[in-house]
Formats: structure tokens, sequence, C-alpha cells
């Protein structure tokens, strides 16, 4: 049985996909959650997951838009963790870490770091990253907690990481000259071993001519990324996509602020946005048909 997708409609990026689940959110979420938010209104929205959702059994790969929410994986790799018999294997393709120190709560950077220290999660394989965010000038501000635990593992390309290797972590942080020597790396160490896995896609680890999203994005092909989808073939235990486009005007100057200071993209228009939607939406159906290939039964 194919397991429909879950729309968590937060910013109204995601067109509609066949058999969908699309059930009503609160509004304020798409301001509260949006980029990032307090620890107990985040700790508050996923709980409250469960009441608005149907049950994990129920659906399939989940999408929330853009990247902005990308934080929110981590309760739904929770509601994952919870239903599992062994300890799950989480993969993120990202071009970003996620991993920095926010210490006034969650945002969509730095969950990745938390969420790995769940001893319920076997593993953490952050991939795609070209990102100078886990280059050298940026190393102080990551949370390398699960990193020191051997639980976390970046795959980046093009990124000089020498500092990791100098801090004796350069196992951790695999570069790689190009997205296709990485992916062939990546898919054989799956292949390797096929353990239940959960798979976070935010697309703005997809090449320009591939999709559009709100942030700088890597240069992962859309056939790369099928092939991941790929290598998890009968052992994928849940999945989210992320990395929509779309506009929101923040009304907390915090917000305003920390956007600025992360460099998010030049907003586009309102008309410019709509045509993207449309464009992403063809790529959108490849991936969620290729998750519900690939799950687990």
């Amino acid at each position: 049985m194919t397991r429909p997708p879950l729309v968590l409609d937060l910013d109204g990026s995601v067109l509609t996909l066949p058999g969908e689940i699309r059930p009503t959110l609160p509004q304020e979420w798409r301001e509260t959650l949006r980029f990032g938010c307090g620890t107990g209104a985040f700790r508050r929205a996923g709980a409250a997951l469960s009441s608005h959702a149907p049950s994990y059994e129920a659906h399939g790969p989940v999408l929330m838009g853009s990247g902005d929410f990308h934080h929110l994986s981590w309760p739904l790799i929770a509601r994952c963790l919870e239903r599992a018999a062994a300890p799950v294997r989480v993969v993120v393709l990202d071009n970003h870490p996620d991993s920095m120190v926010f210490p006034w709560g969650v945002h969509c950077g730095s969950w990745i770091g938390r969420m790995a220290m769940d001893p319920r999660v076997a593993e953490v394989h952050v991939v795609g990253v070209t990102s100078e965010d886990l280059g050298a000038a940026h190393a102080w501000e990551h949370d390398l907690r699960a990193v020191k635990a051997g639980k976390t593992t970046y795959w980046s390309v093009g990124v000089d990481v020498d500092w990791a290797r100098r801090r004796g972590f350069g196992e951790r942080f695999r570069s790689f000259d190009d997205t296709g020597t990485l992916t062939a790396a990546l898919c054989g160490y799956l292949g390797d071993d096929p353990a239940p896995t959960y798979l976070s896609i935010d697309k703005d680890v997809f090449a320009p001519d591939v999709v559009h999203t709100n942030w700088d994005q890597g240069q992962m092909t859309a056939a790369q990324g099928l092939d991941i989808v790929a290598a998890l073939n009968g052992h994928l235990v849940g999945a989210d996509i992320t990395g929509e486009v779309s506009l929101h005007r923040y009304r907390t100057r915090w917000k305003r602020w920390l956007s600025r200071m992360d460099s998010q993209t030049v907003e586009p228009s309102a008309e410019v946005v709509a045509r993207w939607q449309q464009d992403n939406h063809p790529f959108n159906l490849q991936l969620v048909a290729a998750l519900q290939a690939a799950w687990r039964v």
C-alpha cells in the first residue's frame, strides 16, 4: 500500500499532490515557528502535531514548505523513533550544516546537533553541504557535541574542513571534489549498511537549475538526489521535504534581524514566487513518488 503524502501547509507553497493529506494547522504557527522560536513554543508545537496530523502509520513523506521550517523535522523524526524497534539512522540532504548554536531556542539552522543526541538515533549524516557555514570561519558557531560523540558525519563539496581534521574530527567531515563522487560514496555506504533510515530533504541542497528556494543553494542534481533515495529502497521508515520558496514578512523585529544575519536571498516578487512554485512542483512529484517506492513495508 502506497502511503499518501502529508502536507503541513505552513506557508501555502506546496501545490496539490495526488492523494495528499492536508490538515488545518493553527495560523499563528506561520509566524511563531518560521525560521526559529523559543524552546517552549517549539515543544508545544511538536506535541500538537499529533493532534493535527494523522498517525505515523497513516501517511508517507511529509512536506512542510520553506526550509525556514526545517527544524520541524526534529519532532517528525521523534514520531518515527517512538515506533521504531531499533535505533534509526537519519540522513539529511542540505546545503547547510544546521548545527549552529542558538541559545534562544531552536531554529532551522540549529536543530541537527541536538536531535542527533537522542539515544534512539543511531547516526546522522548531513549530505551535500557547499555552504561556508561548514568552513573554518564559522567553526566556533557549531554545536559539536554529536560530532564528539561519534554520531554526526558531514559530507561536503568544495568546503575547506581542515579545521576539523586539526581538532581530531577528520573522519566526521568528509570532503569531496564534486557531488557525483559524493553521491556514489554515500550510495555505497547506504547499500553496505541497510539500516532503517529517516531521510530529510532540504531542497536547497540542489543546484539552482533544479529548484528555486529561499536560501543559497548547493550543486546536487535531481538524478543524484533520486539515486540517494533509491539507495534506501526498502529501508526508509520516514521522510520529509522542505525547501519550497515562499514570501513572509516577519512581524517581530528579532526575526527580521536574524533573517538578515543569516543572509537569506533577496525577496522576489509575489508573481515570481508563484511561478517558481509551479516550476518546483514536477520535482516534488518525482521526490514523493521515489520516497513512496523506497518505503519500508
